[in-house]
């Protein structure tokens, strides 16, 4: 514990410094994370801000994939506090070009300041943490290696995908949460098992979101064997008239999401009832997921993510009812099956 008042001044200091650098690269998280009761709130806005500077490496279309490996091993040696975490910012500053936004600019440059905060956690937090992001960016970068405008082989490869960049996430916050509670860690086993779908839920609607966007980047992360089925070879996908083939392959994505984004709800109400905050932050998150795979599959003709962006009225709804019913397990599964009931029938994963 800190007795110092310099010390103490300086961790306040960094504290906030995390939470208005949050508000500058994520609306989203800068809205659920403050949910979150304290201090589990600066964990895990640590833990987010760290993802984001592995994503920001990921982004940069300057770096080479040599050069994107290079930075994330030693990102990871940062985190764990193998590796001078100045130099790191340093060198990875002068690599970023115009490209990556401002905020993940200067969020990068103040890499020593984050990975401080980080330094000062309790173990248990620490290994959730280092665990998290040693399994992501080795696996962003995998997926750099065989990244084509083809798409991915299978719908097996697009779990494990899901899996690096979002499944091991929730596994980190759900480990988060049981050294936050000793009564969530009573169900630890179950919990961190279930946590997975929840992740993979909101990658899975991101992605399908995206479609066009990393198709201009010479991208796609859609399964070409659910495709293939459908009658329709991904590698002649265009920003034109979609393939009949085309919308049949994404309405069984649409279904995997579904499935996965009500396991998800299943992990949220694994967490007592009591602990309001820490089911807001995650209701909030499955609800704007939820009302953006509604809106996709009623507008499959879309051609750019900004027509899949949601109005305020949209978001507040969510907010207000996932707010409201965040105590009642059967109200929340009542609302999400009034809210899914017209998508396809949720399917579990294949290939």
């Amino acid at each position: 514990m800190m007795t110092n008042p310099m010390a103490i001044r300086s961790a306040l200091e960094d504290l906030r410094f995390q939470a208005e650098m949050l508000q500058r690269v994520s609306r989203t998280f800068a809205l659920t994370i403050p949910q979150l009761p304290n201090p589990l709130s600066d964990v895990v806005g640590n833990a987010y801000l760290l993802c984001r500077i592995a994503d920001t490496v990921e982004d940069e279309p300057a770096l080479s994939v040599e050069q994107k490996q290079a930075f994330s091993e030693r990102f990871v040696e940062v985190v764990a506090g193998r590796d001078e975490a100045v130099a790191f910012a340093r060198d990875l500053g002068a690599s970023l070009s115009a490209s990556t936004p401002e905020a993940e600019r200067d969020l990068a440059a103040a890499t020593a300041r984050i990975v401080r905060i980080t330094h000062g956690l309790r173990p248990r937090q620490r290994r959730a943490i280092e665990r998290c992001i040693g399994i992501m960016t080795r696996g962003m970068v995998e997926f750099q290696q065989q990244a084509s405008p083809d798409g991915l082989r299978d719908v097996s490869q697009l779990d494990r995908y899901c899996y690096c960049v979002a499944g091991v996430v929730a596994e980190m916050l759900a480990e988060l949460f049981c050294d936050y509670s000793a009564a969530i860690d009573e169900g630890r086993e179950k919990l961190t098992a279930q946590s997975v779908s929840y992740g993979h839920g909101l990658q899975m609607t991101n992605i399908l979101k995206d479609i066009w966007g990393d198709l201009r980047r010479g991208t796609c992360w859609l399964p070409r064997s659910v495709f293939n089925a459908a009658g329709f070879d991904l590698r002649s996908l265009s920003t034109g008239r979609a393939h009949p083939g085309f919308a049949r392959g994404l309405t069984e994505l649409v279904a995997i999401t579904r499935h996965h984004l009500a396991e998800g709800l299943g992990f949220i109400l694994m967490i007592p009832a009591r602990e309001t905050g820490i089911r807001r932050h995650l209701l909030w998150t499955l609800g704007l997921s939820v009302l953006a795979l509604r809106r996709l599959h009623t507008t499959s003709s879309f051609r750019s993510g900004q027509e899949m962006e949601l109005s305020r009225s949209s978001v507040r709804a969510v907010i207000l009812l996932a707010s409201v019913l965040a105590r009642f397990d059967f109200a929340l599964r009542l609302l999400f099956e009034a809210a899914t009931h017209d998508l396809p029938p949720a399917a579990p994963l294949r290939s």
